[in-house]
């Protein structure tokens, strides 16, 4: 995992503001081996998408932040382009999941929410202990 990248899987963990990543050259767009990490990540993503729908459906104000550090991810993502829309595509999968389910915040929702927030703790956490950045 590039330094950039596990400096922002943490910052997601700890919910500080991710710092502004470093441009980084496009690498060929050939798929490669996806690392190990890479399904943590989405899951990551996808948890992010529907924080970012059920934060603002409950009026908590910061789904924004979270829609943000999605495109952080992105961007530092030094693998190819292919690579960075499987992680686009888990964050859309989160957002429309409950997005077509949800039209006002309910207790399932916060209790969804108490979940998601604890679960992608956890997981980048994790991520960044096992595959190193920080």
């Amino acid at each position: 995992m590039s330094p950039a990248v596990a400096a922002l899987v943490l910052a997601l963990a700890q919910g500080a503001p991710a710092a502004k990543p470093a441009p980084t050259p496009s690498p060929s767009p050939a798929r490669v081996e996806p690392p190990p990490y890479e399904a943590n990540l989405l899951r990551l993503a996808e948890l992010m998408g529907a924080l970012a729908y059920l934060r603002d459906l409950c009026h908590d104000g910061d789904g924004a932040e979270f829609r943000r550090r999605i495109a952080g991810l992105i961007e530092t993502d030094p693998r190819p382009q292919a690579d960075k829309d499987l992680l686009a595509g888990a964050f859309n999968h989160g957002f429309d999941g409950y997005r077509l389910t949800y039209r006002v915040c309910t207790a399932n929702a916060r209790a969804t929410i108490a979940a998601y927030l604890s679960e992608s703790e956890r997981l980048a956490k994790a991520v960044t202990a096992r595959y190193g950045g920080g």
